[in-house]
């Protein structure tokens, strides 16, 4: 039966070593050395580096996306209160990550790249089933109106994800915040709501 704190204890040095190295260069070997394991244990739990740093980046996003999970059942809050609520718990965890695990220091560009397509992929897939559930049910009570919540809720995230990363197509605040006001305005339109009840997403 897999050990919970060896498998932790991998992620964690993996996380220590993307600090300083990137990854083509950090070896099994290395990970094992720092999270004071052998080398043999690591492909008890891991297939390869890659299965690694995707759990690695899963992780990371275990707090929002339980967070999402309990939003989605909290049917007295308003949907558009809880969808608010959601997109800050994972700017907040996705903030967190590149701060501890510093990502952004990677010295090649590709590699960056390729670490925040997993983080939009994670937050996307993760959050998608519980915001659409949170549209459906503002759909069930008249609050939103809207024919097609899972496109709906992709579409935001896709947006959201995208432009508070801040990554894959870096503007400046300014520019960050035109879009979301203009995602703002649409989702007034698309949902029924008048103009300027949504202005509090601002604040994501």
């Amino acid at each position: 039966m897999p050990n919970q704190t060896k498998y932790n204890k991998i992620l964690d040095a993996l996380q220590e070593l993307l600090s300083d190295k990137n990854i083509q260069t950090i070896s099994v070997s290395e990970i094992a050395q720092t999270a004071g394991i052998g080398k043999g244990s690591i492909y008890y739990y891991f297939p390869s580096k890659d299965a690694m740093l995707e759990a690695l980046v899963k992780r990371c996003y275990e707090k929002p996306l339980e967070t999402a999970k309990n939003l989605s059942k909290q049917t007295d809050v308003s949907p558009f209160t809880r969808m608010a609520m959601m997109f800050q718990a994972c700017r907040t965890s996705s903030s967190e990550f590149l701060k501890e695990g510093t990502p952004a220091n990677l010295t090649s560009a590709q590699e960056q790249a390729f670490l925040h397509q997993k983080y939009l992929n994670h937050l996307i897939v993760g959050l998608k089933p519980e915001l659409t559930e949170i549209i459906r049910q503002g759909i069930e009570k008249g609050e939103i109106s809207f024919d097609y919540p899972e496109a709906l809720a992709e579409i935001v995230l896709i947006v959201l994800t995208v432009k508070l990363d801040n990554t894959l197509v870096p503007s400046s605040q300014e520019g960050i915040e035109e879009t979301i006001r203009g995602l703002i305005s649409l989702l007034e339109k698309g949902t029924g709501n008048p103009a300027g009840s949504l202005n509090f997403l601002m604040s994501l």
